[in-house]
């Protein structure tokens, strides 16, 4: 009877009552350097992990604008050219202003980039680093965005 109870849950009730995933874009900027390609990783603000740009979506932009928009916002990015099309998508829990934590689903688009400029709207709330992409996988947190740098 327990185990009877207890895939009922996980498997019928928990999801016809969690909410939703939220959605995001995440921006996944790249350069060709010298060793290959590198990527860009900022840290948080809250707790200082590495992460990439990423943010909720942006009224009059599809998914790849609202990419490029966040990396600009928090990395100083001007991109050289917006992939439309993800690369993929990582799932994570947001921790809301209220205290709530929120399951969010991040579609990731791949932004090669032209320059970084040193004044940008969040300069002073994050720090940024290239490193090669298996780098920045052994970094990050998250199980399916370590994947997506791996095979990137």
């Amino acid at each position: 009877m327990v185990n009877f109870l207890k895939n009922a849950w996980s498997s019928v009730i928990h999801p016809m009552i969690r909410r939703p995933n939220r959605v995001q874009s995440a921006a996944l900027c790249y350069r060709k350097g010298a060793q290959g390609k590198e990527v860009l990783l900022i840290t948080s603000r809250e707790r200082g992990r590495w992460i990439l740009p990423k943010g909720w979506p942006i009224n009059g932009l599809d998914g790849a604008g609202t990419a490029a928009q966040e990396a600009w916002e928090e990395a100083g990015v001007k991109p050289a050219k917006v992939n439309k099309k993800s690369v993929g998508q990582f799932h994570y829990e947001k921790t809301l202003g209220n205290g709530a934590s929120a399951p969010v689903e991040a579609n990731v688009y791949s932004i090669e980039v032209d320059k970084l400029e040193k004044a940008y709207p969040e300069v002073s709330e994050r720090k940024r680093n290239w490193m090669p992409a298996a780098k920045a996988a052994e970094l990050v947190e998250e199980p399916e965005l370590k994947a997506i740098l791996r095979d990137f």
